[in-house]
């Protein structure tokens, strides 16, 4: 018998297909937009098991969700992220397993999540220069990250994808450059707008720059825009007759950003956020320790969906209570 699932919206018509799960609040970089001055330990690391992963995708799967991006902190400091993979890939109804990661482990590890069940595969590189990228990180990293992304690249992966925050001094003098490191690779290249968080305001005000500069860019250089899948990100992507891969942005300060949300999120702790930048949460991990809780879950998970927003309010400077990115993976 096919596997069939209902259907999970909110108040505004808004059908949800694709959650991103954190699996760690650890993040070994010290990215300048978001954690500077390096993660710090302000508890205990009790975050969710394989098996609660597991529990937590069959109830969302029984309601529409197909896919599941994994994100931290880093998800790959843990050393048990093959076994939560594995324990995904065997949900039914989850056709896609995602992950986002810097790269750290990626050349030794890829190969072994992959095996796992990985399906996609997101990288952040926020420059290719090796200095800038040293700079922005903290760590002299980049040609072990691109020969990680060169390794995947071979291990037959649905999608590999780049994620390059778009900043004030690394933004038009890198676009060619990003050009031709897509014009033989297969991978999309998708610069994201910086967001004002919590921790980061004065950095904000001093290196946010409007995404229209990418897709000025882009359509002057005859790139076109590509039709969004149906459980894909908020990414516009662009494709060119002379480049085997693609380069989008993701503008979350553009208009009608929120209008087309079709994921939601849930902590390394179990905790369900309705937004990025919203506020609170639903707690789901009482309910995550065996599979006979699972109409409760579901119920709370649809309960929580009738307070979802219509949209953030980072116009207003307003990024609820998101102290920093690593908090929810991006």
């Amino acid at each position: 018998m096919a596997f069939e699932a209902r259907n999970l919206s909110d108040g505004f018509g808004r059908r949800f297909s694709y959650v991103r799960l954190s699996v760690t609040e650890v993040c070994n970089f010290r990215c300048t937009y978001c954690l500077p001055d390096g993660w710090k330990k302000t508890g205990p690391l009790s975050f969710l098991t394989p098996a609660e992963t597991a529990n937590l995708a069959a109830a969302f799967a029984e309601v529409g969700v197909s896919k599941i991006r994994l994100t931290g902190g880093e998800p790959s400091v843990r050393p048990d992220l093959a076994e939560v993979i594995a324990h995904l890939a065997a949900v039914e109804g989850i056709t896609k397993i995602a992950m986002t990661t810097n790269g750290w482990n990626l050349d030794r590890r890829v190969a072994q999540w992959r095996n796992a069940g990985l399906s996609h595969l997101n990288v952040s590189v926020d420059s290719l220069d090796r200095e800038r990228f040293r700079h922005i990180t903290g760590h002299d990293r980049l040609p072990a990250v691109l020969a990680g992304i060169d390794r995947a690249l071979g291990l037959d992966f649905t999608s590999v994808k780049l994620n390059a925050v778009l900043l004030k001094d690394t933004a038009e003098a890198d676009f060619d450059v990003w050009a031709e490191f897509v014009r033989h690779r297969p991978v999309a290249v998708r610069f994201i707008e910086l967001m004002r968080t919590g921790d980061n305001a004065d950095y904000f005000a001093a290196n946010h720059v409007r995404g229209s500069i990418v897709t000025d860019w882009l359509e002057a250089s005859g790139w076109q825009l590509q039709p969004k899948l149906k459980d894909g990100g908020p990414a516009n992507e662009y494709a060119h007759p002379d480049y085997a891969g693609r380069i989008g942005l993701i503008a979350p300060y553009a208009a009608g950003f929120c209008d087309g949300c079709n994921r939601l999120r849930v902590t390394a702790r179990g905790k369900l956020r309705l937004c990025l930048f919203g506020e609170g949460g639903c707690d789901l991990r009482d309910l995550l320790q065996k599979a006979d809780d699972r109409p409760a879950l579901i119920e709370r998970i649809s309960g929580a969906l009738t307070g979802k927003p219509v949209g953030h309010r980072l116009k207003d400077n307003l990024p609820g209570d998101l102290r920093h990115l690593a908090e929810l993976g991006g």
